[in-house]
């Protein structure tokens, strides 16, 4: 009886394995289908990878396949009709307050997407949905684009400069992040409403913030020690949300980000709850002179937050990655002050989480790099040297918790005032 029972036993298990095998395959067809705010298009995933140039133009940018439905939000200006035949070589000209436009960089991040497009990777994502848009028609102007990095990795969302009136994107956006995913992070730019202040602005992120943290398992990031980078209009938007917090701003109730990173603006406001900052600025630069920046800088040390700030030689406002100037590697000297919030480097694989050892400098400390590459010296702070290693604004990030950093190959399932616009008519370490 116990030997006719065991060809009976393995049939059933066999059924249940293909049944099981064909509902995961259901499963990942429907996601593939319906993942949160992707569009049709790209759904389909597997276009062509047709590379751009400096020689491309406009025309091939707005009618690429890979950009299928959002070509045009990856160009700045929404209000304007554009020459379509001017090449990427000119795309400079586009962007009044931006100053190092170089096409390679430019182009290049947008190979990046193409490429990823033609793996089948979702590059684009609605935050608002068609009843919302249906409703407010400017937020079809709005959108977030995704550069992914390791599979359930901290995410940090930038949101580029232009007065509020335009949206580099090409320059400080997709360039900034195809360096951060390249470290292992997951990126996102954001393309917000411009033409309607910093208010409408900065309620885009926090928009995206919270579309993110609501559909997180499918992206495939982690919640926990995200990170807020702007550039000059855009510095404005991630330094309120630090300030003030997502809900603010009409978002959800949601933590605050474990640092931001400030790229040239004279973004004066602040609260006595700052996360981490990291700020960067042109030793030259007439639009938001570095002075009105280092008026906030003294004010959040003041208040024990800790501060990185590098004013670079010789540079003007809206040098982007700053590109051959000294103000080169600004964003990898960046990501190495998120990562020293986090306590982690999440760029290598890792087994598992450890906690980054610390060794006594005086009055400061030192935490060594993951990597085992160098010391890097941290401002003393009681919030963030004692007991564990965390950022206090990261709903327990690194507190007390047990986790696997175990990266997986597959990606789980998944108005305008004259205040608002005052950022736009070798390196000085000053970082303590």
């Amino acid at each position: 009886m116990g030997i006719l029972a065991l060809p009976s036993a393995t049939m059933a298990l066999s059924l249940f394995l293909l049944s099981t095998c064909a509902a995961g395959k259901a499963t990942e067809a429907a996601l593939a289908h319906d993942r949160p705010g992707e569009s049709r298009e790209q759904a389909a995933g597997g276009a062509k990878a047709v590379p751009l140039s400096a020689t491309s133009s406009i025309r091939d940018i707005l009618n690429h396949p890979a950009f299928s439905g959002f070509g045009r939000r990856i160009l700045p200006w929404d209000d304007r009709p554009y020459d379509e035949n001017m090449p990427l070589a000119e795309i400079g000209s586009l962007l009044p307050y931006h100053t190092q436009v170089r096409p390679e960089t430019v182009v290049g991040s947008l190979n990046r997407m193409i490429d990823d497009v033609s793996k089948g990777r979702t590059v684009f994502y609605d935050i608002y949905t068609e009843a919302q848009k249906r409703a407010d028609p400017t937020k079809e102007h709005t959108g977030l684009f995704f550069f992914r990095g390791k599979p359930g990795a901290p995410f940090a969302v930038i949101s580029p400069g232009g007065g509020f009136a335009y949206v580099g994107s090409v320059h400080e956006g997709f360039p900034y992040a195809t360096d951060i995913s390249n470290k292992g992070y997951n990126a996102f730019v954001l393309k917000y409403r411009a033409g309607q202040g910093g208010a409408i602005a900065t309620q885009d992120l926090a928009a995206a913030i919270t579309y993110i943290f609501e559909n997180a398992e499918a992206l495939g990031v982690s919640t926990q020690g995200y990170s807020l980078w702007g550039s000059s209009a855009g510095a404005r938007m991630a330094a309120s949300i630090g300030s003030h917090g997502v809900a603010r701003f009409g978002g959800k109730d949601l933590p605050k980000p474990s640092a931001v990173v400030m790229a040239y603006t004279a973004h004066s406001d602040f609260s006595t709850d700052e996360p981490p900052t990291f700020v960067a600025v042109g030793e030259q630069d007439g639009i938001a002179p570095p002075s009105a920046m280092e008026r906030r800088v003294a004010a959040l040390r003041k208040a024990d937050t800790e501060v990185e700030y590098r004013k670079y030689k010789s540079l003007g406002h809206g040098f982007g990655l700053g590109t051959g100037t000294s103000a080169e590697g600004w964003v990898a000297d960046a990501i190495r002050f998120w990562e020293r919030q986090l306590g982690i480097d999440v760029s290598q694989s890792s087994p598992g989480w450890q906690r980054p050892s610390r060794v006594s400098s005086g009055s400061g400390s030192e935490v060594r790099s993951l990597a085992g590459t160098s010391d890097v010296p941290v401002q003393s702070r009681s919030s963030a040297l004692s007991g564990m290693y965390h950022s206090r604004h990261s709903a327990g990030w690194l507190c007390h918790r047990q986790f696997s950093l175990r990266w997986p190959e597959q990606t789980p399932a998944p108005n305008s005032s004259a205040h608002e616009r005052a950022d736009h008519p070798a390196v000085t370490r000053v970082a303590r």
